[in-house]
Order: C-alpha cells, then structure tokens, then sequence
C-alpha cells in the first residue's frame, strides 16, 4: 500500500467572535487544542462533514458553513500526512458538551488572539500563513 496524505478536516465554530476548541486526548497530537473535525468520508460534502463532525464531537449544530484555508501538515514525530481542510460556520444551537470523551477531555470559546496552548498542527500552520477566519467572516458580512 502506497503511503498518501489522509484528508482531515476542522471546522472553526464562530459564536460572539470566539471560536471552539477540544484539547485532544487518546489520539495524535494529543494534549492540543484543536477544532471539532475529523476524516472527511468517501463521496462525503465538506459541509455535510462539518455538520457531522461538530454534532458527534461537541453536540451543537452549525449554519453557514464556508470554506476558510487548507493545510499540509505532516506529523514528523507520528509519521502521518494530513491535507487538513478548515471550515469556517456559526454557532447554531445546542449546548457544547463532550460528547466523546475518550477523544477530547475539554471545550472552551476562545479568541482568536489568545488561544491556548499547545494548539494542534493545523492550527499552527495557519497562524504561520496569516489566515484569521474573523477577518473572513467580517468581510463577509459587510
């Protein structure tokens, strides 16, 4: 079998201009802040994924979910290749509860500009790039 890049995908939830993270735990990057997401499935939409993954992660639903950035993170330590897809959506409804717990210990709204660490690689990578999904979303909706 051919190594090749796994496509992940995130989705950065926006309520009152914080975002939503998990600290991971149990799976790589372990001990990171990340956003709701997982593996895109076959003949999956990102959307449809988006929605999935938040629901089955931190129980609430999402609306007008959009396209924000995409990644190349390779995990030297763990030996894996993402293409990580990032998601931006608002807060819908529902109450952000653990809904996995053996994947993620804790949930927190956080500003874009005073995130926690150790935040998980995707995230770093777009730190790196300049991508802000606020700015985004600002110029969006004027």
């Amino acid at each position: 079998m051919e190594n090749r890049p796994k496509v992940g995908l995130g989705v950065i939830v926006v309520k009152d201009g914080k975002i939503l993270l998990g600290k991971r735990k149990n799976a790589h990057g372990e001990g990171a802040w990340c956003y709701p997401g997982g593996h895109l499935e076959f003949n999956e939409s990102w959307e449809d994924c988006s929605r999935r993954e938040t629901m089955e992660e931190a129980g609430i639903e999402i609306k007008n979910i959009r396209f924000g950035t995409a990644t190349n993170d390779i995990f030297e330590g763990e030996q894996k290749h993402y293409i990580t897809i990032c998601m931006v959506a608002d807060y819908a409804s529902g109450e952000v509860r653990i809904m996995e717990p053996d994947k993620c210990e804790e949930w927190g709204w956080f500003e874009w500009d005073k995130l926690p660490e150790p935040l998980f690689l995707p995230t770093i990578n777009q730190l790196k790039s300049g991508f802000n999904p606020l700015k985004l979303f600002d110029q969006r909706t004027s």
